[in-house]
């Protein structure tokens, strides 16, 4: 015999259409609240807008040069290590993930 599961389930004794809203909401329980879990860093104080004037703000990590076995890729502009390098055309580099 086949099964249709995409049909509503219904009880034998039980009529489609029959209960109001406010009958299912009472069998639930009332009415239902969402809850959410704010942390305190996603306040809109760490929300950085785009046009916001950071000039005051100060850099807070070390920038590191490419280093001479790393390369930028041309492509996705990551740097990534030597070992990376898929093809070099007129002097551009690109990485093995862009290429492949």
């Amino acid at each position: 015999m086949a099964t249709d599961y995409d049909a509503p389930r219904v009880s034998q004794d039980e009529q489609p259409g029959t209960e109001s809203i406010e009958a299912m909401q009472s069998q639930r329980g009332g009415s239902q609240t969402a809850l959410l879990d704010v942390e305190e860093a996603d306040t809109a104080e760490g929300i950085d807008l785009p046009g916001a004037d950071l000039s005051h703000e100060e850099l807070l990590i070390q920038v590191i040069p490419v280093q001479d076995d790393e390369f930028t890729c041309m492509s996705c502009f990551l740097v990534h290590h030597r070992s990376q390098l898929a093809r070099e055309k007129d002097g551009n580099k690109y990485c093995s993930e862009c290429e492949g």
